[in-house]
């Protein structure tokens, strides 16, 4: 089964967008925190986080149907092809089953919002809390590109009540703080 680096090397060849690349590390970080919690896969389940949007930039259109064929190619886990699907069920038809499912469509755009609370916060994510990032999802013109639907379905789907939710995704970034520069003196203002 390929590994972390491998799929890092994968993600470096397709994504150029260090932004884009930032997210699919920050979702990896709130999904793999969910692993742990769970009992769950940890490495398994921290590849399909960080490898959702592998073709996003590449093949929008197709998203993420490129991603999976070329995962596939490199035999990675039918568990992580299948999650990156459900992801996009919409489009794909595949609709999510398995927890790492779930946890994966719940981590993906509430990610994208708490990231973009760390970077207007004078601590970035040292001392966010749950309540921070609800007033910002109650904002639609705060990071609009972040699907509140999505964002509900997500909560919905894993049955947590969103404040837990929230800090879940909160405390999963926390733990790559460095790695995704949102740290208080990452961020320029604390």
């Amino acid at each position: 089964m390929p590994d972390r680096r491998d799929a890092v090397q994968l993600l470096e060849e397709w994504v150029d967008n260090e932004n884009l690349r930032t997210h699919m590390r920050a979702v990896e970080a709130s999904v793999r925190h969910y692993a742990r919690k769970r009992g769950a896969d940890e490495e398994l389940w921290g590849l399909a986080g960080l490898l959702h949007d592998l073709d996003w930039e590449k093949y929008p259109e197709e998203h993420p149907l490129k991603a999976v064929e070329e995962l596939e190619r490199q035999g990675y886990p039918k568990d992580v092809t299948r999650a990156i699907l459900a992801h996009r069920s919409d489009f794909t038809g595949v609709e999510p089953e398995s927890e790492l499912d779930r946890v994966l469509i719940a981590c993906d755009e509430l990610s994208g919002l708490v990231y973009a609370c760390c970077l207007v916060r004078p601590n970035g994510i040292d001392d966010l809390k749950p309540k921070s990032v609800v007033k910002k999802l109650k904002d639609k013109a705060f990071a609009a590109g972040v699907d509140r639907d999505e964002v509900a379905r997500g909560m919905e789907l894993i049955g947590l009540e969103r404040n837990e939710h929230i800090q879940n995704v909160i405390d999963g970034m926390r733990e790559q703080a460095e790695e995704l520069g949102i740290r208080g003196q990452d961020v320029g203002r604390g």
